[in-house]
């Protein structure tokens, strides 16, 4: 007579195996809750663009900034904050709750960096990077005066 083990913890291995969790947290996040978000770079005669994917993520969510060695820095850091509304239910997994991302990107030297400007748009981060044109280039070439 064959002999079967009851599994008393149905839910969590109905649910593991008909989402595959692996390969969904592969797509979604790693194991240390960061997120690496998708970058588009284009560029024009004008300017750089860069399109950043950040699906959910508010403007309150994202820091962007010029470090001392002319790279642009894209933080973004989101925590979950809400609590259990329902006292009934409770969480079998939970593994959203915090997201954050970093990216130092190097600026080109013909970048006017006073000018660069940032916006977001369903879920799309989009900074625009304007460039000198050859003639601004060479304006803010200098000679220095010897003594």
């Amino acid at each position: 007579m064959l002999v079967a083990r009851r599994n008393n913890d149905l839910m969590s291995t109905m649910f593991n195996e008909l989402l595959d969790w692996n390969r969904w947290n592969g797509l979604c996040s790693t194991e240390d809750n960061t997120m690496t978000p998708k970058i588009n770079v284009s560029e024009s005669d004008k300017d750089y663009r860069l399109d950043v994917c950040i699906p959910g993520m508010k403007k309150e969510d994202l820091n962007l900034s010029i470090d001392t060695d002319n790279n642009l820095v894209i933080e973004l850091y989101r925590k979950d904050e809400k609590k259990e509304q329902d006292e009934k239910r409770h969480y079998l997994r939970k593994e959203f709750s915090t997201m954050q991302f970093k990216q130092l990107l190097s600026l080109p030297e013909n970048v006017k960096r006073d000018q660069i400007g940032a916006k977001v748009e369903n879920g799309i981060l989009t900074i625009t990077l304007p460039k000198f044109t050859p003639e601004e280039q060479k304006q803010l070439a200098q000679t220095i005066t010897i003594e």
